[in-house]
């Protein structure tokens, strides 16, 4: 078994005030530091920046449904030209919290896995960080751009295209470079032939 909760921790919530009577109800809003690796390899909440919580508990048979929004300034980089970025991003959250009494076991091995996938309520606190990291890295988008139409870099030289839309490169296909160098020298092979003005003609023998 994990260590137990801290209840100082900014994303650890206490559900006694629900008293475990289904119905019950408790919003509370709350602005934490984000965690770190807070996202994927390109884009992501950057560890500190405040992330609102808007959050819905509410008691049912066996557990605490946790209902919320999560809202923070994510930063990356366009997949296109490489540039920073920088936007906001609400997730969307759903989370089951089940009561560590409750009679979610079987011997049945789907229940199992999914009790394995089970949060639980710990001394009457909840564990958030989990459900927040999973709905952030959910919304992330996973080929950002910094704008839709953006044009991207020059394959040719590494250009931000969208700094000149006029760049460009005169595209020389190698195989024609090559096809053209033999037909130049076959011409000049022809000229050498060539009889020229005021010349002996071959005498035939």
């Amino acid at each position: 078994m994990g260590a137990r909760l801290d209840h100082r921790s900014p994303l650890v919530f206490d559900t006694r005030e629900l008293g475990r009577r289904p119905g019950a109800l408790k919003r509370l809003s709350r602005t934490v530091e984000a965690p770190a690796d807070l996202g994927n390899e390109v884009i992501g909440v950057p560890e500190g920046v405040p992330v609102e919580l808007d959050l819905r508990l509410e008691a049912v048979m066996d557990g605490v449904l946790v209902t919320g929004t999560a809202r923070a300034a994510v930063k990356g980089e366009c997949v296109r030209c490489l540039e920073p970025l920088e936007r906001e991003l609400e997730a969307d959250f759903q989370e089951m919290f089940a009561y560590p009494d409750a009679d979610a076991r079987t011997e049945s091995g789907d229940d199992a896995e999914d009790e394995e996938d089970t949060l639980y309520i710990e001394d009457d606190l909840i564990d958030l960080e989990p459900v927040l990291r999973d709905a952030v890295v959910l919304a992330l988008p996973l080929q950002p751009v910094c704008r839709e139409d953006c044009p991207g870099l020059c394959s040719e030289c590494g250009a931000r295209l969208a700094d000149d839309p006029d760049h460009h490169h005169d595209a020389v296909d190698m195989r024609w470079a090559a096809l053209q160098e033999l037909a130049g020298s076959n011409q000049d092979r022809e000229m050498d032939n060539e009889p020229r003005d005021g010349g002996d003609e071959p005498q035939e023998k």
